[in-house]
Formats: structure tokens, C-alpha cells, sequence
């Protein structure tokens, strides 16, 4: 009894709740620059081939890494060196994603790639911050928890982005759609400013070059050379097969590409039972990784990711039947809550205080190798093998990062590792 209550304690702290709103915010851009704005480019009657490639603008959330030593160098001169960040890459991101509202898909695609790469940019550079930012503000045991809000927040960010943006667009049109979602990302703003401070704010590395390299050889160093590359391969890996069904599911379910549900029953369903499903998985996740530890999470929630896939098979063979989408969008979104609950906990364990923008970044970019570049091919594949051999394909996709877990999660370790966050300042300066 007392450890429920002490869970729910955790959940109901104002740290949970700023980590939901910035969870929502961090979640926002991504489908107006991918499966959203796929929806918008199908119905304008934009080749199939030129919508699967449209993955490309996502390359910033690969390439971040790249610019987040940036972030752990340098400090805002307001609210710190975390929600300073933050701050200013949100008021970037209003005017992005407002300028969405200025393109035409089917007369202009380049401007409109030009539009979606800037708002990815920033919108990487927002998650580098907010990464880090619940890295910092997280106590070792608050990590499921954290994890779980966050991806809650992010999902309902999806759920907003692409089910109401649908069925907004089916009453209004899609320039005004993409005006009234800019409008949300104020949500994020505010509560950048009313988030509490991480507790013991760590030193920032002495110089940009330090921030630079300290990272990658405090990483290897911990981890191992061989360990820490079978990481970064699996960090990739783990939602490939996850990340081929989302790169294509929207043209899978629209008219002129699928199999032809309008844009408000797609929203509909995703917005109602979709949500309610995310909910209860995300939250689920949070608990049983409380339980069963990182690693075991990573097992279960790894298998049913990779067996959800297959109900997209089975609605690829039963074809355009309503009761059958509700479960094949529920089933999806509940494994998708607790696979990525069970993830973000994991890449926060990788990561130490002192760096941990660069390398969340780091690992958080490799993870988008696979949603954003590894995919980019999808569109061409479901078009030369058909919808239902397109799914098993995503299923097969799936095993190759499992077969990694037993690497470095094994389902009984002998030694549960502390989380490096829970180092204090000298242990980390030993380290490196």
C-alpha cells in the first residue's frame, strides 16, 4: 500500500506535470513535418514515392548530436542552462510551423521541404534541450515514472498533430490547420518558464571543445568500445519495424494510396479510443518498468511492438472494415506507449549529467536513423510488394534489434547498474 502511494506521489509532483507539458510540446512538430503533412501532400494528389521520401526533412533529429555540445556549453542568459534552451527554440518553432500555412503541396515542393526542414531543426534543437532537461530535473528512482509522463505528453502531442489536425482539415483548410497548431506550442512556452529547476544543476564543461569530446570518451569509457558500438547498433534497430508502419500508415489509411477511410474517421478513432489506448499503455509502461526493471521491459515491450505490426497485415487483408481499424489503431498505440516508455527510461540510464544534451542526442539521434532515414524507402517498397507483404516486411524489420538484448539487457543481470545521473560531480570527473 505504501509503495502504491508513493507512486502516485511521484506521478502528482509539479515536476510530472511540467514533464507532461513539455512532453506535449517536444511531441507537436514531428507528424506536421511527416505523417500530417504525408496526409495533407495525399490528398493534393502528390506521388506516393515523393511522399515516402518526404522523410528525408527529418534528417535534423538524426544529425542533432551534431549541435547539442552547443547546448551544454553555452547558458541563456535566462532560466539556466536547460529551460533557457528551451525557450527560445519553442518561439522559433511558433513562427515555423505558422509559415506551413503560406505553402501549397501540390505547386511548390520545395519551398515546402525548405518550410518542414527549418521547423525540424528546431524542433531537434527543442528535444536536445528538453532531453536534457529531464536527464537533470529526475532522480534516479523517478526515471519510470518520468519516462512514462513524458511519452504520455508526446503522445498526446501525436494524437493532437495527427488525429484533430484530420479532422480539422476536413472542416477547414490545411493552411488554417497548421496556424492553429503553431498556436499550441505556446503550451510548451509557458511551461518553460513555470518548470522547476533541476536540483543540483551540474558545472558545464570548461570549453566547447570539452563539450565536444568529453562525452563520446566518458561514454566508451563506462560502457566498453565493443559494449558501447552493440548499443548505438541496437538504438537504431530497436523501432525500425515500428518506424516503417508509422512512416506509412496515414497513405496506407486515405484515399488515391489505401484503403480509403476519409480524414475524420481516420481522426476520429485515433483522437477517442487511439487516445485512450496511448494512455493506458504509457502509464502501464511507467509501472511495470517500476517493477521489472529496464531490462526485462525491453524484452516484453520489444516483442509486442514487433507483434502489433501484424495487425496492420490483417487489416491490409481484410480491407476498408471499421471495427477492425479501431483495433488495429488501439492495439498500435498501446504497444507504441510502452515500448517507448520502456526506451527513453533506458537512453536516460546511458546518460551522465555533466553531458547529458550530447549525449541523449547522441543516442536519441541514432534512434531517429531509423524513423526518419531507414525508412525513407517505404513508400517505393509498399508500392513494388504490395500493403500486406509491406507489414510482414516491418514485422521481420523488428527482430534484428531484439537479438541485441541479450548483449547488454539480459533478462536475469547479475548486477543492476546505477543509473549514471545518480553520480555526484566528483564520481563523473573520476570517470572521464
Amino acid at each position: 500500500m505504501k509503495a502504491t502511494q508513493s507512486l502516485l506521489q511521484v506521478f502528482q509532483s509539479r515536476k510530472m506535470v511540467a514533464l507532461l507539458f513539455l512532453g506535449f510540446a517536444s511531441g507537436l512538430p514531428l507528424f506536421l513535418t511527416s505523417q500530417t503533412l504525408q496526409a495533407w501532400m495525399s490528398i493534393e494528389g502528390v506521388d506516393l514515392g515523393a511522399i515516402g521520401l518526404f522523410s528525408l526533412v527529418g534528417l535534423p533529429y538524426s544529425l542533432k548530436f551534431i549541435w547539442s555540445p552547443l547546448l551544454d556549453r553555452f547558458v541563456p542568459p535566462f532560466l539556466g542552462r536547460r529551460r533557457g534552451w528551451l525557450v527560445l527554440t519553442q518561439a522559433a518553432l511558433i513562427f515555423a510551423i505558422a509559415a506551413m500555412a503560406l505553402q501549397r503541396p501540390s505547386q511548390a515542393l520545395q519551398f515546402l521541404a525548405i518550410n518542414a526542414l527549418v521547423i525540424a531543426f528546431f524542433s531537434a534543437s527543442q528535444d536536445i534541450a528538453f532531453d536534457a532537461y529531464r536527464t537533470d530535473v529526475l532522480e534516479p528512482l523517478e526515471m519510470g515514472a518520468g519516462a512514462a509522463v513524458a511519452v504520455l505528453g508526446y503522445r498526446i502531442a501525436l494524437l493532437v498533430t495527427g488525429s484533430l489536425a484530420l479532422i480539422l482539415a476536413d472542416q477547414i483548410p490545411w493552411p488554417t490547420v497548421y496556424l492553429l497548431m503553431s498556436a499550441l506550442m505556446a503550451i510548451g512556452l509557458l511551461t518553460s518558464f513555470w518548470a522547476p529547476e533541476p536540483r543540483n544543476p551540474r558545472t558545464p564543461p570548461a570549453s566547447l571543445a570539452d563539450a565536444v569530446s568529453l562525452p563520446f570518451i566518458e561514454f566508451f569509457q563506462r560502457s566498453g568500445l565493443v559494449r558501447g558500438i552493440l548499443i548505438l547498433l541496437f538504438i537504431v534497430l530497436y523501432k525500425l519495424g515500428d518506424a516503417l508502419v508509422n512512416n506509412m500508415s496515414k497513405p496506407f489509411l486515405l484515399p488515391n494510396t489505401g484503403l480509403g477511410f476519409s480524414q475524420t474517421e481516420i481522426g476520429a478513432i485515433q483522437g477517442g479510443m487511439g487516445l485512450l489506448a496511448t494512455i493506458v499503455g504509457t502509464l502501464a509502461g511507467g509501472v511495470i518498468l517500476s517493477k521489472i526493471g529496464i531490462n526485462r521491459s525491453l524484452w516484453v515491450f520489444g516483442i509486442l511492438q514487433a507483434v502489433s505490426n501484424f495487425t496492420y497485415f490483417l487489416l491490409a487483408q481484410v480491407g476498408k472494415n471499421y471495427s477492425f481499424l479501431v483495433l488495429t489503431i488501439n492495439i498500435e498505440n498501446f504497444c507504441a506507449g510502452l515500448g517507448t516508455a520502456a526506451f527513453v527510461a533506458f537512453l536516460m540510464s546511458l546518460c551522465n549529467q555533466r553531458f547529458s544534451a550530447t549525449q541523449y542526442a547522441l543516442l536519441s539521434s541514432l534512434m531517429a536513423v531509423s524513423r526518419d532515414i531507414l525508412v525513407a524507402p517505404a513508400g517505393t517498397l509498399a508500392k513494388a510488394t504490395g500493403w500486406p507483404s509491406f507489414f510482414l516486411i516491418s514485422i521481420v524489420a523488428a527482430l534484428p534489434g531484439l537479438l541485441l538484448l541479450p548483449v547488454f539487457a539480459p533478462w536475469n543481470p547479475r548486477n543492476a547498474p546505477v543509473p549514471v545521473s545518480g553520480l555526484d560531480e566528483k564520481e563523473e570527473t573520476d570517470e572521464v
